[in-house]
């Protein structure tokens, strides 16, 4: 994977003095060239708005974000490219199903199933989404080492069971979850099931009608796309039932002084200019995700995982946390005694990027009983050179720390 390396062109610089080793993709990703050069395209050439105009600008405006939503669907096996809502990231689209659909759909008495894990952004709008019916909310219990048994699962999810919401996986801990067994059981009883795919969409291929998921949410900054895009997926029979959230410009059929009607799926949910360049950018990630393949991503993210927790584990007072293996391509450790910000300030000196803190993830900070933590988190562009620098700086921190406070 290394001939990929050349084309980002931010990983070609110093910082501090020392080369860029970025090991902060589940952050976000960076950016290859050709999708840099793809925005500009539309800035430079056939900037306009979609949808309205006749002119040409706004033709080739049109076919390209349109090209997108297209490149999209085919990405993740939707049926249709009314299923493929155009958003602002995963966020926003979580947030669109749990404004749009459990408000309308759940009441008293109803569950939402949640695992500790989750990150802020598919465990706040379900607070919400619970205060706004009377449902009630219910966990997951996880396995020591981060994972989740399915056969405990089952217990959790009853007829009241109206809503699972889950990330495929961790954010934190690297943890592959049981998607598609986890549908199984929620259509089992009538529920719906809603996947965060901002950590499994990047690094693996996603395939929506194997998993039967209901709705499934991801990001383009993480999958080498543009920031500011985002895509909510959902079965049209869904979406066809829910309301837009957003009203103006662009979603709607008819307007009267009094009532107002609503364009079909997609566009309803889409109100006001749509983020043009930021499709156009997210269709050029796929394309070039595409020509590698993403089986290919997928082993080389778990290889260079496995090879990070071999390696970590030879750094003396460090703890990985979650499972050491069938994880993605992420490792996310504390020294002991030395704080993770410290520990991320001393590696930035040596032109290592690492993440630190709760990751968005307090309740399941809680569950590790730390505050917080490092996390490394690699991607296509990362190579095994790059562990080794994370290693050695490693060892500088405990070395700062140790003549600190030796």
């Amino acid at each position: 994977m290394n001939r990929f390396k050349q084309d980002f062109p931010i990983l070609d610089q110093q910082v501090n003095g020392k080369s860029l080793v970025y090991l902060d993709s589940s952050a976000t990703s960076q950016k290859p060239f050709q999708v840099i050069e793809a925005v500009e395209e539309y800035y430079k050439q056939y900037n306009s708005n979609v949808h309205r105009g006749v002119h040409t600008l706004g033709t080739k405006a049109t076919d390209g974000y349109e090209g997108a939503r297209e490149k999209v669907r085919r990405f993740i096996n939707a049926a249709s490219t009314k299923e493929i809502i155009f958003t602002r990231g995963t966020t926003t689209a979580l947030n669109l199903v749990a404004i749009s659909y459990a408000r309308t759909n759940l009441k008293e008495g109803d569950e939402i199933v949640l695992s500790p894990s989750e990150h802020h952004s598919n465990l706040i709008p379900w607070q919400q989404a619970a205060k706004a019916t009377g449902a009630t909310l219910k966990y997951f219990e996880l396995e020591p080492d981060g994972t989740l048994d399915i056969e405990k699962a089952k217990a959790v999810i009853t007829p009241n069971t109206k809503l699972v919401a889950i990330a495929h996986v961790s954010n934190v801990l690297g943890t592959v979850f049981p998607v598609k067994e986890l549908a199984q059981l929620v259509h089992q009883q009538g529920g719906v099931i809603v996947i965060d795919g901002a950590q499994s969409v990047p690094h693996m291929k996603v395939d929506v009608r194997e998993i039967d998921c209901d709705f499934l949410a991801f990001s383009g900054h993480k999958m080498v796309g543009p920031t500011g895009i985002g895509v909510l997926y959902g079965k049209e029979a869904l979406l066809e039932k829910m309301e837009p959230i957003e009203f103006g410009g662009e979603m709607i059929d008819h307007v009267d002084l009094y009532e107002s009607t609503w364009k079909e799926l997609p566009w309803k949910f889409e109100g006001g200019t749509p983020i043009i360049a930021g499709a156009i950018g997210l269709g050029a990630a796929i394309d070039y995700l595409e020509s590698i393949g993403m089986d290919t991503i997928e082993e080389h993210d778990r290889q260079l995982a496995a090879y990070a927790v071999e390696e970590l584990q030879k750094v003396e007072g460090l703890e990985i946390y979650g499972p050491l293996k069938n994880r993605t391509g992420l490792v996310t450790f504390n020294i002991d005694n030395v704080h993770p910000h410290d520990v991320a300030t001393v590696l930035d000196a040596e032109g290592i990027a690492v993440r630190a803190g709760h990751h968005c993830a307090q309740p399941l900070m809680r569950w590790l009983n730390v505050t917080a933590t490092a996390r490394a988190s690699f991607y296509l562009y990362n190579d095994e050179e790059d562990i080794q620098q994370l290693v050695k700086g490693l060892q500088k921190v405990k070395e700062y720390f140790g003549n600190v406070f030796g």
